[in-house]
């Protein structure tokens, strides 16, 4: 009986451990389908969508005058010249100007001659100098220090250098008119030519400077200031010269015979 009761035990184990195992598995089955229903009922999370890129890209595409990419002061080189236009420092650009002034007035208004004051300049300097050398004679003090001036070589190569480029660059753009290949050129530069003859035969090449650089500390600084509402009107303006300017080349420029390097090219 013994034998037997110890028989019958593994085999009640065994068939209630496969009890428990199918329970188990029922349980581990349904928290996955729990599981999975849940990952279906949750809602699908939206990608963001970021309109960032977009509007810095529709940004970047405004147009500006003369169809400018870089900003104001990077077109005036970025250096101490742009600084000066723009007036990032306000002392420095207003001394500049108000240098400039007292030169037009001295020799514009008043009718001062350049040589003239020259030698003036010149003469008062020397003459306090030596006499200020001599008098330190008598008054047992030391004669002034006249540090020795020496114009550098390298800004002036740079100033020559670039000289040279845009004299050459001149000389190029005149070349490509004259040889009848670019009509629009012909005709900008011949306007532009003809209405600095007018604005010559008003005032002379002083003025004419002096004018140059006031707007060069006015006009830019009030773009940079106001560049969001000019541009668009520029914009239409440009739209509507270009509009002109088609009707002008079908009724009036299409018309004229073509010079041979125009006809060569096209070939």
């Amino acid at each position: 009986m013994a034998e037997h009761v110890d028989n019958s035990d593994p085999k009640g184990e065994s068939f209630i451990e496969k009890i428990t195992d199918k329970i188990h598995g029922d349980d581990s089955s349904s928290s996955s389908s729990s599981d999975s229903d849940n990952e279906t009922k949750k809602p699908a999370v939206k990608p963001e969508v970021t309109a960032e890129p977009e509007t810095s890209s529709l940004k970047n595409k405004v147009w500006r005058l003369f169809g400018r990419e870089k900003p104001v002061h990077k077109v005036f080189g970025g250096g101490k010249p742009a600084d000066v236009f723009l007036w990032r420092n306000k002392k420095i650009s207003a001394t500049v100007l108000g240098g400039v002034t007292a030169i037009w007035v001295l020799f514009e208004l008043l009718e001062y001659h350049l040589l003239t004051l020259i030698c003036h300049i010149l003469i008062i300097t020397l003459a306090v100098l030596f006499l200020w050398s001599n008098a330190t004679t008598f008054i047992n003090k030391k004669s002034p220090h006249i540090p020795e001036v020496h114009i550098p070589e390298e800004p002036i190569l740079q100033v020559a250098s670039a000289l040279r480029i845009e004299v050459n660059r001149a000389l190029a753009l005149l070349r490509e008119i004259a040889s009848g290949r670019e009509l629009k050129k012909f005709l900008a530069v011949v306007a532009g030519l003809w209405v600095l003859s007018i604005v010559g035969s008003w005032c002379n090449f002083l003025t004419l400077f002096y004018i140059s650089f006031v707007l060069l500390h006015t006009v830019p600084v009030l773009y940079e200031k106001y560049e969001d509402k000019v541009d668009p009107l520029a914009e239409k303006a440009m739209h509507e010269i270009k509009k002109q300017y088609a009707v002008f080349d079908e009724k009036v420029l299409s018309k004229i015979p073509r010079g041979p390097f125009k006809d060569k090219k096209r070939e």
